[in-house]
């Protein structure tokens, strides 16, 4: 794979866009452009957001119970820190709920978990200890329990610590996933775990009081990843699925029955690759349920496609499909909270680009390249539109154009590729250069598609059919910028668009 970041310096071909696009008799004027909070994708100050753990509560308000980061981790780290929300645009911090522990202690590093409620009325955390001594040879991981009667206010039972058993890693051991099952009237408990043979697991324990667990062995084994961090399981229509993730990805399986065998899916990735979306766990808020997980930060270059550990969150809603696999669309709420309609305006910017009424066509030739330009990108929208494609075009939208920065990156939907992808490449080079980061998406099943782009400062969502998800930080598209809709390669009509802001 060939990686190139954006360049500041003007190529050739930038330059010649650039005076191309100066002279052109049509141009929209730069507004005036001012980053907000973030109230869709929430982080903490000067820190991130790591690993969730979601719990919802008898009066439908989400928790999510996170990971806390920051760039400065000192020997003891991850906190559990939490924020509510009831619609997934108005967020309430309620910072930090779990402390790390003490070096002498199984968890001065603390690692994801889960919350529930037990039939008293209890709320109880199990989450992950880590400490990189190894608790005098008994592993570096443990799974550790905690009680509430108020989920603010959380009192530690090392008493309950265990770590793993006999032909397993005691080193990797961690994620457990607790929940009640009324099929077999008992306790389960999902542990992401490494048999010595099967490789990453996710092994299964049962209990009747949430003190005393009793292994049962792994429940999904598809020896491929060296681990399966964060399981989740649970049930949609007749249908039982399990997520977890490795490689910095999210994964699902699926099966009819919740003791298994889980299949997994011959595309069993709902969004991006390289910690564009990872460590995701499901909630049932109001009848619908949702993949909650975090976007990345930025890597030590912006619009690179690298990505960290630990982010923003980012969360998707599910949707079941005829066959029984999974898709993802943004969040129903998200009308709620976008209510402004944003007057259409579009002119042609470059080559082959027609608008008329709220319908753009955009044609590529061998030496020219096509953009309609929509204006200044407002720092938060959600833009809705239907796409036609021809077959094996690179399309999309670009961002730049401005007075301040003429050049155009691109969020790219290439058909040529069947791929969704954006790593700051300037338009020419998309044809020259492997997508760094990106999920996959057949664009051989039909050449119609709906699309959704949700915006908040730099992040950027893509949404297409209610099946994938392609998520990103574009600080290109910020400061500024305009939002574009672009044929590199082929043609396309984007029809119907609507932009929707956030009413006053």
């Amino acid at each position: 794979m060939i990686m190139r970041t954006k360049i500041t310096v003007f190529t050739a071909a930038a330059l010649a866009l650039t005076l191309s696009a100066c002279n052109s008799a049509e141009s929209l004027p730069d507004e005036p452009y001012e980053a907000s909070p973030y109230h869709l994708y929430p982080a903490p100050e000067n820190a991130y957001v790591g690993d969730t753990m979601p719990y919802v509560t008898d009066d439908n308000e989400l928790e999510l119970y996170y990971l806390y980061d920051t760039d400065h981790n000192g020997q003891g780290y991850h906190p559990v820190w939490k924020y509510s929300t009831k619609n997934l645009y108005e967020y309430q911090d309620h910072g930090m709920v779990l402390n790390f522990g003490l070096m002498s202690d199984p968890d001065p590093a603390i690692g994801t978990g889960s919350v529930l409620k037990d039939q008293e009325g209890l709320y109880h955390l199990f989450y992950t200890g880590h400490n990189d001594t190894g608790n005098g040879g008994k592993g570096k991981e443990c799974v550790m329990h905690a009680v509430s009667t108020d989920r603010e206010n959380w009192t530690k039972l090392p008493e309950d610590t265990f770590f793993s058993e006999d032909n397993y890693s005691k080193d990797d051991f961690r994620d457990p996933e607790v929940f009640w099952s009324e099929e077999d009237g008992c306790y389960w408990m999902l542990i992401a775990a490494r048999e010595n043979t099967l490789g990453g697991v996710v092994a299964k324990y049962t209990s009747a009081d949430l003190k005393n667990w009793e292994f049962q062995g792994p429940i999904y084994s598809p020896r491929q990843q060296y681990m399966l961090e964060c399981p989740d399981l649970f049930k949609i229509g007749n249908k039982y699925y399990l997520t977890y993730s490795w490689d910095c990805v999210t994964y699902y399986a699926v099966s009819d029955s919740m003791n298994g065998p889980f299949t997994a899916p011959e595309d069993n990735v709902l969004d991006g690759s390289g910690f564009i979306f990872y460590a995701a766990k499901t909630a049932e808020l109001n009848g619908t349920r949702y993949l909650c997980g975090w976007l990345g930060r930025a890597g030590l270059t912006e619009d690179s496609g690298i990505y960290q550990w630990a982010g923003n969150v980012l969360n998707h809603q599910l949707v079941q499909k005829e066959d029984g696999t999974l898709g993802v669309k943004a969040p129903d709420t998200f009308s709620e909270y976008f209510t402004a309609d944003k007057p259409f305006k579009a002119v042609k910017k470059l080559g082959n680009a027609k608008v008329k009424n709220n319908t753009v066509t955009v044609t590529a030739t061998d030496k020219e390249y096509a953009i309609a330009d929509m204006g200044t990108r407002p720092v938060s929208l959600m833009l809705e539109c239907d796409v036609r494609m021809s077959a094996d075009s690179r399309v999309g939208f670009a961002f730049g154009g401005s007075q301040n920065d003429p050049v155009y990156t691109a969020l790219c939907l290439d058909a040529s590729r069947n791929l969704l992808h954006y790593e700051g490449y300037e338009l020419e080079d998309l044809a020259r250069f492997d997508p760094a980061v990106y999920t996959r998406f057949d664009f051989d099943k039909s050449e119609n598609h709906h699309v959704t782009l949700v915006c908040e400062n730099e992040i950027v969502i893509l949404y297409i059919d209610d099946t994938k998800a392609f998520s990103s930080r574009i600080r290109h598209s910020t400061n500024g910028a305009h939002i574009c809709l672009f044929a590199e390669s082929g043609n396309a009509e984007f029809s119907n668009i609507t932009v929707k802001v956030p009413g006053q």
